[in-house]
């Protein structure tokens, strides 16, 4: 089984509204693929046709080589699946929640595993959900997904709510699960979190994949404002004729607001002959990056 997700000509509409257009999208064995686009994009919809929660109209799907429609209890037996919007018993402890889950699974779950995974993200298991904070529940929704050692990862959203330090040992749990064997499909709206986790992305817009590439070919069509001062006053002319720098504002030659499409070298190796006093960027997102996208995609239709 060359991939774990194929999915062809998918299609789905809500009523008059056509929310997937013909998704083609392919996952590999072992991959870890990063699930993009902006909201109302389709990213939800095709997760949930690829569950069996929802059926297209059009289109075919295979999970794990099998039909979700044919063999849904089968397909879902082999996934770890995190909602978007996670709703869990409030009246449960932690424990019990997990409990129901193992029985649910026919006692199929490593509970050392399983005790693993909750020290490592710090999670008190005899507390009951509808006590916990919104970064908890969300470190519930992560253990549930993780704790049977599925596959296949389905995730949307796996750090929303959580603190950089969580976050990142959610990013050490899912390559542990990569190098047991497992493929991770995730959406995220967090460039980092591409970056730092993703083999590849597909970007979705409007119901069709328009863009598949590794992040470093995302990070290119990045944008990123960059304010520098300088010591004296300066020309900025040299600056001006750099491929991908435009000069936003600029005060008397002793500043300059800066926006900087793709890779950041050029303007780097330019400043070094300039008397640099400060130097600020700021964290492009994966919005620039749509944007950017969706303007090069108008200028050359």
């Amino acid at each position: 089984m060359e991939h774990v997700i194929d999915i062809q000509g998918l299609v789905k509409w809500y009523g008059s509204v056509q929310a997937l257009r013909g998704v083609d999208l392919k996952v590999q064995r072992g991959e870890l693929l990063g699930f993009l686009g902006p909201n109302g994009a389709g990213k939800t919809t095709t997760i949930r046709c690829l569950l069996d929660q929802i059926r297209p109209q059009a289109g075919s799907i295979r999970v794990l080589g099998l039909d979700p429609q044919k063999n849904p209890v089968l397909v879902q037996r082999q996934i770890g699946y995190l909602p978007g919007e996670l709703s869990l018993e409030g009246t449960l402890k932690v424990s019990q929640l997990f409990r129901y889950l193992i029985q649910l699974r026919g006692n199929r779950t490593d509970k050392a595993y399983l005790k693993e995974l909750t020290r490592r993200l710090e999670l008190d298991t005899s507390r009951k959900i509808k006590n916990l904070s919104s970064g908890n529940k969300q470190k519930v929704g992560v253990v549930q997904a993780l704790m049977h050692q599925p596959t296949l990862l389905i995730l949307d959203e796996p750090t929303a709510g959580l603190d950089p330090l969580m976050q990142q040992e959610v990013y050490r749990l899912l390559r542990e699960a990569q190098s047991r064997g497992a493929t991770v499909f995730f959406s995220s709206h967090i460039l980092g979190e591409v970056e730092t986790l993703a083999d590849r992305v597909a970007i979705i817009r409007q119901g069709v994949i328009v863009e598949e590439a590794t992040p470093d070919q995302l990070t290119e069509m990045a944008m990123r404002q960059v304010h520098v001062s300088f010591m004296d006053p300066v020309d900025l002319d040299p600056l001006r004729a750099l491929p991908g720098v435009h000069v936003l504002a600029e005060s008397d030659g002793l500043s300059a607001q800066l926006r900087v499409e793709g890779e950041m070298d050029a303007l780097i190796k330019s400043l070094a002959g300039f008397p640099v006093k400060d130097l600020q960027t700021a964290s492009h997102s994966l919005e620039d990056i749509f944007l950017k996208y969706y303007e090069r995609e108008e200028e050359e239709a």
